[in-house]
């Protein structure tokens, strides 16, 4: 049997002998082969779709290009103050607001009633209206503050609540030092709302008021405009009373407006109407009103919410 060859002698002794030196005799027996292995599953699994794999792969690497291209391409744009700013005009000029004053009526004018005192004319047998004002609900049981001087000397005291419904009332509270009376309405609207009081702690001049009531007897009526001063001093046209610790303001009130509220650009109660300051005998406003400040005029109810 002839003899596998393993190794072969070096170019260099074979020409230094002159020729093709005979094979040694004592060449060892070479070993057998190692027989090859076999590819693994996943190697031929490979070997027979290498095609379709590098076809899917290529495919893969181009829509994940594709889509990072387009993220980066349409990222959204950081928005700065001036994007803010115009959408805040474009707002404004294309949808118009409510003003203060409309929100603030808004809030009270389901708490404000007309107030009447019905008083007999000696020469006559029917009742007779002697006098006419405003006033607010602050108990959603029918309570109600005005001005003692809408209902002093009334046989009767009757109400209309801001749905039309008419009530008499009754006299359950005076507080005569700050004008204020508390009255009680027998009948009530189902969804009476009282209205909302604040503090006047933080009041300041320049602060915007409203003054809603029935001036003259018109109404509800709402006129807007700003404190004007705290801590004021009033008296009565007659000399009668003199009235302290006043709210005044610039809001235009008239006979009619007393007993009514001053609120806050949120419609929250700050003071009860009182008062116009006129040296004439016309007793129309002339730019100067007082009201009593809210804890004065919660006191006389024998409640106080600050």
């Amino acid at each position: 049997m002839k003899r596998v060859t393993l190794y072969s002698r070096s170019e260099r002794g074979r020409n230094a002998g002159g020729g093709a030196a005979p094979e040694a005799a004592d060449t060892a027996p070479a070993a057998p082969a190692a027989p090859p292995r076999a590819p693994g599953r996943i190697a031929r699994f490979y070997a027979r779709h290498e095609r379709p794999i590098l076809m899917l792969l290529s495919a893969t690497f181009a829509l994940l290009a594709m889509i990072a291209w387009t993220q980066s391409r349409h990222a959204p744009r950081a928005l700065t103050q001036k994007d803010i700013d115009a959408a805040v005009m474009h707002t404004l000029e294309n949808n118009q607001l409510p003003s203060m004053a409309t929100k603030a009526y808004e809030a009270i004018r389901g708490s404000v009633v007309r107030v009447n005192g019905v008083a007999r004319d000696p020469e006559n047998t029917d009742k007779s209206v002697r006098g006419v004002g405003s006033g607010v609900v602050i108990v959603d049981k029918g309570i109600i503050l005005t001005n003692l001087h809408v209902v002093a000397g009334a046989d009767q005291i009757r109400v209309v609540f801001f749905d039309g419904t008419e009530s008499e009332a009754t006299l359950i509270g005076v507080q005569a030092e700050d004008d204020l009376a508390v009255i009680k309405a027998k009948t009530i609207p189902d969804d009476l709302a009282a209205a909302t009081l604040r503090s006047t702690a933080d009041l300041l001049p320049g602060d915007q008021v409203v003054a809603v009531g029935f001036p003259f007897g018109i109404g509800p009526s709402a006129s807007a405009g700003v404190v004007s001063g705290l801590k004021r001093e009033y008296r009565s046209p007659e000399g009668k009373r003199l009235l302290t610790n006043l709210i005044q303001f610039d809001a235009a009130v008239n006979p009619g407006n007393s007993g009514g509220p001053l609120v806050t650009a949120d419609g929250e109660v700050v003071g009860i109407v009182t008062g116009i300051l006129n040296p004439t005998e016309q007793k129309v406003f002339i730019g100067i009103g007082f009201a009593v400040p809210i804890e004065n005029a919660a006191s006389a109810v024998g409640i106080s919410p600050f």
